[in-house]
């Protein structure tokens, strides 16, 4: 088949969880022998580059990026509050680009056009009058729940009303929008109840998250025990939501309490602010890592103290493909069949978080065996070369 992927992302360099999926994804169809097409928007907020250590995989398709300008000025918040439509998804829209993509359109009958979550789909009616292709919709969240979510974690009034009025717009167009396509593909069960409680009439399916498992190769001679860590970009709120609590709570306990364990945090986007959390030798704010791989092998415990979003956390996938003993609250592991104790620890308080941080770090063996059990779990449950016919499957059903 002839497939077209569009991302509101430019997925390489590798560097977050979007950009895995679309990659691993593009990597299995292509194994399989199919043609793979990438179109991206690649958004000022963002950084995308045509040249990366992905070179490899950008040969072996055809590839094309658009440089747009996401960015919302303080005007255009404030003008948002008197409007019903939602400046979210609004700001991808970009007359040019469709232009460009509906040139691709007359140049190559596609057989299948997946559209890589809500921020592309302002192309979808432009798209569906150009072309006879299959329109799949891949569900990362379910957008509005992440407002939601967020807007129940907030204390000051105003903050709450405006994420609550943002969730209420995203709701609306999200649901609008989805009945459009010919079938959508997301990553829990937990998602697929959703999105058919509220009157999803096209056949909805469930693809786990799909990591290419050669990739991954643990080396317990170059890890730092007992060592915490959290990688992640900050740039996503539910993200940074969690980190500040998580810091909040135990910068005391680690500093000066019972918790003896240096804690690392790493990733894309990690504000200047941060800095003023590090402490020497005890927290170490990071930045952005040259290698995210050889920094998740370098370090023990890796912890996802999420309070809100949906959908399936590629990070977690990726760090029981390492061996990692990983604490998360149950919502950071919603969709991945986990066993609690058994390939993962869940906390979902400040509590149970430190219960199982004192646990972990006291007990090397313990840990060890949490993370075996978790590589396990994803060689079952995660491997795409496993996933990938079944996408391709669901792909030419009718």
């Amino acid at each position: 088949m002839k497939i077209l992927i569009l991302t509101h992302r430019v997925p390489f360099p590798q560097n977050g969880g979007y950009a895995i999926v679309v990659c691993n994804t593009i990597k299995g169809l292509i194994a399989l022998g199919h043609e793979v097409s990438l179109v991206a928007l690649n958004g000022k907020k963002y950084y995308g580059s045509a040249q990366s250590n992905e070179d490899d995989l950008q040969q072996k398709i055809q590839y094309t990026s658009y440089d747009i300008n996401i960015n919302i000025s303080m005007f255009d918040a404030v003008t948002n509050l008197f409007s019903k439509k939602s400046n979210d998804v609004d700001r991808y829209y970009d007359a040019e680009f469709e232009k460009l993509l509906l040139r691709e359109l007359r140049q190559t009958n596609y057989d299948v056009i997946q559209f890589e979550g809500l921020f592309v789909t302002p192309y979808l009616a432009a798209v569906r009058k150009q072309s006879k292709a299959k329109l799949i919709y891949r569900s990362h969240n379910i957008e509005h729940q992440v407002w939601m979510r967020l807007a129940q974690q907030k204390s000051d009034l105003f903050k709450k009303w405006y994420l609550q009025l943002l969730a209420r717009r995203v709701k609306d167009y999200e649901l609008q929008v989805l009945n459009k396509f010919d079938a959508v593909a997301v990553f829990t069960a937990e998602d697929k109840k959703t999105l058919l409680s509220y009157g999803i009439n096209i056949p909805v399916e469930i693809f786990p998250v799909g990591i290419m498992l050669d990739d991954y190769r643990p080396n317990y001679n170059k890890t730092e025990f007992p060592s915490l860590f959290f990688l992640g970009s900050l740039d996503w709120m539910p993200n940074r939501e969690g980190i500040e609590w998580f810091i909040d709570n135990f910068h005391k306990d680690l500093t000066d309490g019972d918790l003896r364990v240096k804690f690392y945090v790493a990733g894309h986007n990690i504000p200047d602010s941060f800095d003023d959390y590090e402490v020497l030798g005890k927290i170490f704010i990071q930045g952005e890592v040259d290698d995210a791989s050889e920094f998740v092998n370098s370090k023990a415990i890796m912890i996802v103290p999420l309070l809100s979003s949906g959908g399936m956390r590629v990070k977690i996938v990726e760090g029981m493909a390492m061996e990692k003993c990983i604490i998360s609250t149950a919502l950071g592991a919603e969709g991945i069949g986990y066993t609690n104790g058994v390939n993962i620890m869940i906390a979902n308080n400040r509590q149970e978080f430190y219960d199982a941080i004192e646990r972990c770090i006291a007990d090397e063996e313990f840990c060890r065996g949490i993370g075996i059990n978790a590589r396990k779990l994803i060689e079952q449950q995660h491997d795409v070369n496993v996933i990938a016919p079944k996408l391709v499957k669901f792909y030419g059903e009718p």
